[in-house]
């Protein structure tokens, strides 16, 4: 996976990017390399995506907790979407990836930046995408027990506000 993102990030433009093994190492990476933007899977051991992210937001020790993070799974349930986003992410891409998905996400990062939020049992980007309510046709889960199955990367996007 990590072969095929920096792949695509160089066919973007992207020509100094780093890797690292699993969050542990990518920690270590980022106390050297001012990084633009992560883009970390949640399966990584010994350190997984979520504690990375939970780490870079809020670790005392992070040198930079306002980095904009793509978290990358093939975890598309309701549950880990919102785990994810309260972890701290800026944005979520369901595998597979394809380079028109990714690009989207980088380019949301960019073209909508979204302020920090601080409150006490969260810091990170605003997790309201949107300052009105959901105005579709079909009324979202609002009861993560109702969730059932995996969503699809348009259904995730409509569950954060995309």
């Amino acid at each position: 996976m990590r072969a095929l993102v920096k792949t695509i990030l160089h066919a973007l433009g992207a020509k100094n990017c780093h890797e690292a093994s699993d969050g542990a190492d990518a920690f270590k990476e980022l106390r050297h390399y001012p990084a633009d933007i992560i883009i970390c899977d949640w399966n990584m051991s010994p350190l997984d995506g979520l504690d990375f992210v939970r780490l870079v937001r809020t670790g005392g020790d992070s040198p930079n907790p306002f980095v904009p993070i793509i978290m990358l799974t093939g975890h598309t349930e309701l549950v880990k979407v919102i785990e994810a986003r309260d972890s701290g992410v800026h944005e979520f891409l369901a595998k597979p990836i394809s380079a028109k998905s990714l690009y989207a996400r980088i380019r949301a990062i960019i073209e909508k930046p979204r302020e920090f939020i601080k409150i006490k049992n969260y810091f990170g980007p605003d997790r309201r995408r949107n300052q009105g309510g959901y105005k579709g046709s079909e009324r979202r889960v609002a009861n993560l027990e109702e969730a059932d199955g995996e969503l699809s990367q348009e259904e995730v996007e409509a569950l954060l506000g995309g």
